[in-house]
């Protein structure tokens, strides 16, 4: 993988030197951070890889008067999604959107950012009916909701510009990719895998709300064998395990149950796949799976992160899949 410093106009300058150390996250903290020498790089510059979606905008320094090193951070493309705020038109209470996916993001966005994303004008395929956006969500949280409930997800990629052309950055909807049966890491491989399976964990949650003594608005929640969340008791006598989870902000029994089922979530059973992957390049949104033949456990998990860091030159990917602390 190969990073190339661009200027605020978005042109080539020419190739990251290899004493530039470098740590970029996509999917957690959407940012970059470069450590160089003092005029390596400078604010308003771009450092991106073509074909992959790392690319940053260097808006941050960190320097000391007593040595030539600095630390640049930066603004992927991630981050500028979610520093944008879908808002619901005036008098409306949500903002509802239907057509093909990129038409709706093009329409969404409506050039923000100084229209650096470029969204095709050709049809993603995947067709958004009626769909409304939480309020004043932002735009990377829901593009990912809207597209999840049709298989899909976002997709960034930075395109190279031809001979005196800046660079671009595309974001468009495909779907998302299913490699569970192409891409199973086990014993068999020689990517290093962790499993940790938990069931330690609460199963009933005891929801309080506002008002007081019997007038105090109370829901109880359970986990189900499945991982979902109901009303009716699953686990019972020895498996059981309780705690309390208190909202008085809520203004509905239904918000309760809504804010107590994300807190059980969190409390509940957990299985967990810790990988260290060399031999492929994983996307956001993709779907992979692990298997531990000695024990039985299987677990597919979506991917959430990719970090990327380069030191002396030399690239290291890592991932982090859904569920892993």
């Amino acid at each position: 993988m190969e990073f190339t410093i661009c200027d605020a106009s978005m042109m080539e300058l020419g190739a990251l030197p290899d004493s530039v150390s470098l740590d970029f996250d996509i999917g957690e903290e959407n940012d970059v951070e470069i450590g160089c020498s003092r005029g390596q790089v400078e604010k308003g510059q771009w450092i991106v890889a073509f074909g992959t979606e790392y690319a940053a905008v260097l808006e941050e320094n960190t320097s000391l008067t007593n040595t030539s090193d600095e630390t640049w951070c930066g603004n992927a493309p991630r981050k500028f999604l979610q520093q944008f705020i879908i808002q619901p038109p005036t008098g409306e209470a949500y903002l509802t959107v239907s057509g093909d996916a990129n038409t709706v993001m093009s329409q969404v966005l409506d050039g923000a950012f100084g229209g650096v994303f470029s969204i095709p004008d050709t049809p993603s395929g995947i067709t958004i009916s009626n769909y409304s956006f939480d309020r004043y969500t932002d735009a990377l949280t829901g593009f990912t909701k809207m597209l999840i409930q049709k298989g899909a997800r976002i997709n960034i990629e930075v395109v190279q510009g031809g001979s005196g052309e800046p660079f671009t950055i595309v974001l468009s909807a495909v779907p998302i990719q299913n490699l569970e049966s192409e891409i199973q890491y086990s014993q068999d491989s020689k990517v290093s895998v962790q499993f940790k399976s938990s069931e330690r964990g609460i199963n009933h949650l005891i929801c309080l709300g506002p008002g007081e003594l019997t007038d105090r608005m109370i829901v109880h929640l359970y986990a189900q064998f499945d991982g979902s969340v109901g009303q009716t008791p699953f686990y019972t006598g020895f498996r059981e395990r309780m705690a309390t989870y208190e909202n008085t902000n809520v203004e509905s029994q239904d918000e309760l149950i809504s804010e107590g089922t994300k807190r059980l979530q969190e409390l509940m059973d957990y299985s967990q796949m810790t990988m260290s992957v060399q031999d492929v390049d994983l996307t956001i949104g993709d779907i992979i799976s692990g298997r531990n033949y000695d024990t039985g456990f299987y677990i597919a998990k979506p991917v959430i992160q990719k970090v990327v860091t380069i030191t002396g030159g030399i690239p290291e990917i890592s991932y982090k899949v859904e569920g892993e602390t």
